[in-house]
């Protein structure tokens, strides 16, 4: 646990005192912040963590039916069960984090530890590539989203690390950076499965995300050092 302890630091980048204010500073925010890899990372790891998202919301039910052939109706029903694992999992990561916190690990090993259980426990939507049990499937499904909401840490980590001054700008950066995947994911997915005639491919499409999330977390938010905005 020690060694959790002095994993290398989640920072807050620093904003340096006030001088030019305005559109023009506004957009030397914008650059320094692309620049600086911290939150390169933090923007990386969410389009990656919204990659899983957006596959359950757009393209389970139709693996569902397509894939397993189940019937449009069983396909309705049985799509909520990852739904609320999800919601679970969510709940559940922030509990698991702020019980680290308070326990005394570091604010990285707190945040870090749960993010990288949780995109662990949604690569597990792999395994659904080698089994025909509908019920293992729909198990392994729910496991996957229960570990993204586990692992959806990324608001928290934001807070963390963000200039105060322009947590909005960050927050709207951060947001953008969900809503391309939220675009991107289904088109990719309806490409590899035009492409390959299955949904294997696109679950290792969507698992390999969340090995990205976690090498965004651990290797680039870490290795992030702070940089200087000017004001």
């Amino acid at each position: 646990m020690d060694g959790a302890r002095q994993a290398s630091p989640i920072t807050r980048v620093d904003i340096e005192a006030p001088g030019n204010r305005g559109a023009a500073a506004a957009w030397r925010y914008l650059g320094d912040m692309l620049r600086n890899r911290m939150m390169l990372g933090i923007f990386l790891a969410q389009f990656s963590i919204n990659a899983l998202t957006y596959f359950f919301i757009a393209w389970f039910p139709v693996y569902l039916v397509q894939q397993r052939g189940m019937s449009i109706l069983n396909a309705g029903i049985v799509a909520s069960i990852p739904a609320i694992c999800g919601f679970s999992g969510g709940v559940l990561g922030g509990i698991i984090s702020d019980t680290m916190l308070r326990k005394g690990w570091s604010l990285t090993a707190s945040r870090k530890t749960a993010i990288a259980i949780g995109m662990l426990l949604s690569t597990s939507m792999v395994i659904c590539n080698y089994v025909d049990v509908q019920w293992i499937i729909v198990a392994v499904m729910a496991l996957s989203f229960f570990g993204k909401g586990v692992g959806a840490l990324g608001w928290a980590v934001l807070s963390d690390s963000a200039p105060k001054q322009i947590a909005a700008l960050s927050g709207g950066l951060f947001n953008m950076c969900g809503n391309i995947s939220s675009i991107t994911t289904p088109i990719v997915i309806g490409y590899i499965i035009e492409s390959t005639g299955s949904f294997n491919g696109a679950l290792v499409f969507v698992g390999t995300n969340a090995l990205v999330a976690i090498f965004a977390y651990l290797v680039i938010v870490g290795a992030g050092a702070p940089c200087s905005l000017s004001m």
